[in-house]
C-alpha cells in the first residue's frame, strides 16, 4: 500500500447574506415600517476524522473545498437561508496546518473528531434591526461577514501499535512479511522500503496488533539525512518500538555500533519516542552458525546493557520466536494503555 502522507488544500468559508433593506407597504396598514430581514450565515468548511481512511491521497487529486454563501435577506422580515457547511473527510492522524502562518490548527488524533478551518461568515442585519422612535423608516442594512480563505498543509502521521525501527537491511520488511499480510519490498540491499508500510499481525485470542515498518534509519537521520527522517515522525505516536539488530550485517558492520546508532537518532529526534517500550530483537540468528550463536547473542547483549533473557534472538525469514515477538509486544502495548498518562504520542 501505498501512504500518502501529505495533502495541500485550499478552502473558501461562505460568505454571509447581506441584510434586506424594505419598508412594509399592504393596502390600509399605512405605516408598514421597516420589515427587511437579516441575511443568512454562511456555510463553514470542516475537517473530521474518518476511521474508513488511510490515506490523504483523494484531497492530493481534488484540493479545492467552498462552503456554500449565505442568502440575502428578504421584505417580511424573511431570512436569508444559511449556507451549507463543506465536510471534508480525512483519516485518523491528520494533523492540519495552515500554511501562511504555520500554526498548527488541529491534530484530529480519534475517530469523529473534527475542526472547523473556516468559519462561515455571519448574515447582515436587515433594517427591521435599526427602527427606534426616533428613526422610524431606517433605511440602512449591513452586509453579511467576507468569506475566510487559506490554503493547508496536512499531514498524516501513520498511527500503529507498533513500530519496527533498524539500520537499513536489518530484516524489518521480511519479519512484516512473516507476521501480517503485508507485502513490502523484501531484497538484500539497503533501502528496500521507502515509505512506511502497515500491517496487522494476529495473535490468538482474537488480539491484533497493527505493526508498521518505517523506511531504514541510518546515522545523521535526525538532522535529515538518508531516508529515516521523512518518517520518524510516523512513530511517535505508536505504543512500542521493535528494535530489530541485525547480528550478521551484510557491510560487516558491529552490531552494538548499529543498536547505539538508532538509539541515538531516537533521542536526537524526540526524547518521547527514545523513551517508549523497546523490544530489542537480534534478528538473522539463522545465518549464524550454530556453534557461535550462544556466545554472539551474550556479548551483545551484555555489550548494549541487556541481559539475555531481555531480547528476542529471531528470524524473521524462518519464522523462529516472531510469536514471542509479538507476545512481548501485545504485553507492553496493553501495558501502555493501562497507563494512566494515556497515550503520548
Amino acid at each position: 500500500m501505498l501512504l500518502i502522507d501529505e495533502a495541500r488544500i485550499f478552502v473558501r468559508s461562505g460568505k454571509g447574506g447581506d441584510g434586506c433593506v424594505s419598508l412594509r407597504r399592504e393596502k390600509f396598514i399605512p405605516k408598514g415600517g421597516p420589515d427587511g430581514g437579516d441575511g443568512g450565515r454562511g456555510g463553514s468548511v470542516i475537517l473530521f476524522a474518518d476511521p474508513h481512511l488511510d490515506t490523504l491521497m483523494p484531497l492530493r487529486y481534488a484540493p479545492h473545498y467552498f462552503a456554500e454563501h449565505g442568502q440575502q435577506g428578504a421584505g417580511s422580515s424573511r431570512h436569508g437561508r444559511d449556507g451549507s457547511d463543506r465536510r471534508v473527510a480525512v483519516p485518523v492522524g491528520t494533523q492540519i496546518r495552515d500554511e501562511e502562518s504555520g500554526e498548527v490548527l488541529a491534530d484530529l488524533d480519534a475517530a469523529g473528531d473534527e475542526v472547523v478551518v473556516a468559519q462561515g461568515g455571519r448574515g447582515g442585519f436587515g433594517n427591521e434591526h435599526f427602527k427606534s422612535a426616533t428613526n422610524q423608516t431606517p433605511r440602512e442594512a449591513t452586509p453579511g461577514e467576507p468569506v475566510i480563505e487559506r490554503t493547508l498543509q496536512l499531514e498524516l502521521k501513520l498511527i500503529a501499535d507498533v513500530g519496527l525501527v533498524g539500520l537499513p537491511n536489518a530484516g524489518k520488511s521480511t519479519l512484516l512479511t512473516s507476521i501480517s499480510k503485508a507485502r513490502p519490498k523484501v531484497a538484500n540491499y539497503p533501502f528496500t522500503t521507502l515509505v512506511p508500510q502497515p500491517g496487522i499481525a494476529e495473535l490468538p485470542g482474537d488480539r491484533r496488533l497493527v505493526v508498521a515498518d518505517i523506511p531504514g534509519l541510518i546515522e545523521g537521520a535526525a538532522d535529515g539525512a538518508g531516508l529515516g527522517h521523512d518518517f520518524l515522525k510516523h512513530i511517535e505516536r505508536t505504543r512500542v518500538i521493535i528494535h530489530l539488530v541485525d547480528l550478521v550485517p551484510m557491510d560487516e558492520t558491529d552490531p552494538v555500533h548499529n543498536y547505539e546508532v538508532i538509539r541515538k537518532e531516537l533521542h536526537a529526534f524526540s526524547g518521547d519516542l527514545a523513551d517508549k517500550p523497546e523490544v530489542v530483537v537480534f534478528n538473522k540468528i539463522d545465518l549464524v552458525p550454530e556453534e557461535s550463536r550462544d556466545g554472539l547473542v551474550r556479548r551483545t547483549a551484555h555489550a548494549i546493557g541487556l541481559e539475555v533473557e531481555q531480547v528476542v534472538v529471531a528470524s524473521g525469514a524462518t519464522g523462529l520466536n516472531v510469536r514471542d515477538i509479538l507476545e512481548q509486544a501485545w504485553t507492553l502495548v496493553e501495558e501502555d494503555r493501562d497507563a494512566p498518562t494515556g497515550w503520548s504520542g
